[in-house]
């Protein structure tokens, strides 16, 4: 399994070899690197915890994770790798290069969607709403029984925010010198959030 953290930067498109327009997402992966390590013996399981940017001010506990790092990364996230061997290679600060994917790679990216707040049945469930009903649900409950609104019912709320992964993504570039990859299709996040990209 391989994986990079980065931030997602924009959309554009390229042409490929058959002059067809492709939609990229591009993802900066620059200066990521190895921020902890997992051990079986310590944690019960082995796991790489990667890590981006630097925070200003780390709490107590953070400085005192990241004591062999230097430094509290503003970005992590884990990622677990099968083998003791494969882990003992990778040690606390080694940086991590896109080139670790090479074109045609399929990936998943995980990210969180865009936050869009409260929203009424109509944007959040599409539904179609009656005539004259300015977008409300209609009724919603049952008479006596049972007497309640079911857990689970589509009703107006917060939408947006959620963990999302998209799978299945291709690698369409890999530009080593400006630490960029480009991702064919949309990913998850507003422009400036982190984003996980694995491969298996």
């Amino acid at each position: 399994m391989k994986a990079l953290i980065g931030i997602k930067k924009e959309m554009t498109q390229i042409f490929n070899d058959e002059g067809i327009v492709v939609p990229v997402t591009l993802i900066m992966v620059k200066d990521v690197i190895i921020a902890a390590r997992k051990s079986k013996e310590k944690d019960g399981y082995e796991a790489l915890v990667l890590g981006m940017g630097k925070k200003k001010h780390g709490t107590k506990a953070e400085l005192g994770k990241y004591k062999s790092l230097g430094y509290v990364p503003e970005f992590v996230r884990e990622t677990k790798i099968n083998g003791a061997e494969e882990i003992s290679k990778l040690d606390v600060g080694t940086k991590l290069a896109p080139d670790i994917f090479t074109v045609n790679d399929k990936v998943d990216v995980v990210g969180v969607s865009k936050g869009k707040g409260f929203q009424g049945v109509v944007k959040r469930w599409h539904f179609k709403g009656g005539p004259h009903t300015h977008g409300h649900p209609g009724s919603i409950g049952q008479r006596m029984t049972p007497g309640r609104v079911f857990k689970g019912k589509k009703m107006g709320g917060r939408m947006g925010g959620d963990v999302k992964t998209v799978k299945n993504l291709r690698i369409v570039i890999v530009d080593k010198e400006q630490g960029l990859l480009g991702i064919k299709g949309a990913i998850p996040g507003n422009r400036g959030s982190f984003v996980m990209i694995i491969s298996k």
